[in-house]
């Protein structure tokens, strides 16, 4: 029955207690056994490493719970602007959303995204202030902010009646008023009394309709298509048509498929059903030419429903295969064949991707540094060689004039250091919105930036705010390109000879600077080895070793103090290369590099 079934997302801005939440959700509805392993877990949904380590939901995640007769279908956003794809392609599925906001925080610039896109789907939302246990917690005002929001947001007068509830997620409590009960069957109760039943089309003889909103696979049944059925009943073994829209053409393509077998969702986990009805969200396997919004129809005449559309990627970088002197030491894949190949399995689950040839490699085209070095750490992982340049804009063509992509920045910083956030945000030429000064004493800054100009900044702002800057930011349109943001970086210490790098040498090359390596490691020549205290580029030699005597031996060398070299991480290397510069990425290392090794060449091609 439609009527016992619900289809609910979870939004937030990162950090704002989404997971943590559906981890309550899952304990609570008795899906698992008391002495179940979930039952003693946090962040159930979270199954990737990354995810983990990042304290961030990357792919959005089905789950299922039963509750007093009826199926709650529950749908784990990422709340991240660069993962903005899948929260994209996941509303499709979903009927109303949860919206979670922190009690101090109140609305960020990821709540703002993430509802605009729920309430342009017309779903219905339900609004739940978590963490409100924290001293700094500002319940009436955070009430405000949300009103606020919602009426700069809404697209019809319905959308402002909404319930709130509040919640401590982490220890499974909610309730209508700050006075919380000792569990969440508020939470329940809310879902299943405020949110509608799905949506569907109840003209079952045309044939059933399931859309493509996700795909998945294992090595048992291979590739399954994820999505809601919009229309109708879909049945194991029935023959049905993939219909797909060719972004190029426009035109609707048909080919023939058979459901082979058809999977509900069950608490983390699948099971097989003979049929599915029209308001279930499913797995089906079988359908093996499926896409992410493709139309899976049955009956004499299918018919396609509208595609998935999505915002366009803003960055784009050069992923191709490494070219260093030490290639192929540390991958097992290394290939031009083998990284075009990966990268075309990512497109079809990571459909906020654009792949285009470009040389020995691609350009990879996505919504931010973080959405692609998320992709470049996990093939890093798979085993994968590669290198990378500089990310760049990528521009778009609007009334005949060329724009570029901006963003609303938003910096949380302590008073001490809002000196420190103005200089570098005008650097960059960031325009000031607002500046205010938050119930926690923090000060918070607004700024229209470009997305240019906003590569680098975090590493830059959590330098000079001893780490302490909260930065995050959202997509703000398009502006004519008024010149091109050149990034200002003191010159490159750059090894002129390969071999090991030694303590001696490494001794004397740390008064030119900031070194990124330690004695004992390979280096080439072209390959960068430290950043220079002056503006040019220096060439050096890390790799001389101590001419021996009679006076000098080698247990002098005991007297060298070195300073602690400095390790950056896959973002922050991304963030520190010029036009003119490479990252070598292999699963045991990270390797800066200019593009020209040579360096006679290198000088003659600056000069040219």
């Amino acid at each position: 029955m439609v009527d016992n079934i619900r289809n609910v997302a979870i939004i937030a801005h990162v950090d704002h207690g989404k997971t943590t939440l559906v981890d309550g959700l899952l304990k609570q509805s008795h899906t698992f056994r008391e002495n179940q392993a979930e039952m003693s877990q946090t962040l159930i949904m979270d199954s990737m490493d990354q995810e983990h380590e990042r304290g961030i939901t990357i792919t959005a995640k089905q789950t299922s719970v039963d509750y007093n007769g009826y199926k709650i279908n529950i749908i784990d956003t990422p709340g991240h602007a660069d993962f903005s794809g899948e929260v994209e392609r996941t509303l499709n599925m979903a009927d109303g959303v949860l919206l979670i906001v922190d009690a101090q925080e109140g609305p960020m610039p990821q709540t703002k995204f993430v509802l605009q896109k729920a309430l342009s789907l017309k779903l219905r939302p339900v609004v739940i202030i978590n963490k409100i246990d924290k001293p700094a917690a500002r319940i009436e005002e955070v009430k405000d902010e949300i009103a606020d929001l919602f009426l700069e947001l809404a697209s019809d007068e319905s959308q402002l009646n909404y319930p709130i509830y509040y919640a401590i997620a982490r220890d499974g409590k909610a309730g209508k008023t700050t006075d919380l009960d000792n569990d969440l069957h508020v939470i329940f109760d809310s879902i299943i009394n405020d949110i509608p039943a799905p949506k569907i089309d109840e003209d079952a003889s045309k044939g059933a309709q399931l859309l493509v909103a996700a795909l998945a696979a294992d090595n048992y049944l291979g590739k399954y298509a994820i999505g809601k059925i919009f229309r109708g009943k879909l049945k194991k073994g029935e023959n049905v048509k993939v219909m797909h829209t060719n972004v190029e053409t426009g035109e609707l393509e048909t080919s023939n498929a058979k459901v082979e077998n058809i999977f509900t969702y069950k608490g983390l986990g699948r099971e097989e059903v003979p049929e599915a009805t029209a308001g279930d969200i499913v797995a089906v396997s079988g359908i093996a030419r499926a896409n992410i919004g493709d139309t899976i129809a049955t009956g004499e005449v299918p018919e396609a429903l509208p595609t998935i559309e999505l915002e366009p990627p803003t960055l784009s970088i050069y992923i191709g295969p490494n070219t260093s002197p030490l290639k192929g030491q540390e991958g097992e894949f290394t290939t031009s064949r083998q990284i075009a190949e990966r990268l075309e399995r990512e497109l079809e689950t990571n459909i906020a991707l654009k792949i285009v040839p470009d040389g020995l490699g691609y350009k990879v085209s996505g919504r931010g540094e973080l959405h692609l070095s998320v992709l470049i750490e996990t093939m890093r992982r798979e085993g994968y060689e590669l290198e990378t340049g500089r990310p760049e804009v990528v521009y778009k063509e609007i009334d005949g004039r060329k724009c570029e992509p901006v963003e609303e920045l938003t910096i949380e910083v302590e008073p001490e250091f809002v000196g420190a956030v103005s200089q570098e945000l005008g650097v960059r030429r960031a325009e000031l919105v607002s500046q205010e000064l938050t119930s926690s004493g923090s000060t918070r800054f607004t700024y229209h930036i470009t997305t240019a100009a906003l590569i680098g900044l975090r590493n830059n702002l959590l330098t000079a705010t001893k780490g302490t800057a909260i930065m995050s930011s959202l997509p703000a349109g398009y502006r004519q390109v008024e010149g091109k943001y050149k990034p200002e970086r003191n010159g490159a210490l750059i090894s002129f000879e390969a071999g090991t790098s030694t303590s001696y040498a490494l001794d004397a090359a740390q008064a030119r600077g900031i070194l990124f390596i330690p004695p004992g490691v390979p280096v080439y020549q072209g390959m960068i080895v430290g950043l220079s205290n002056k503006k040019d580029d220096l060439d050096i030699n890390v790799c001389r070793e101590k001419q021996l005597t009679n006076m000098r031996t080698h247990a002098s060398d005991g007297a060298i103090q070195l300073t602690p070299y400095t390790q950056y991480s896959l973002e922050q290397c991304i963030d520190f290369l010029l036009d003119d510069e490479l990252l070598e990425v292999t699963p045991k290392s990270l390797r800066l590099r200019k593009r020209q090794l040579d360096p006679v060449k290198r000088k003659r091609e600056a000069r040219a």
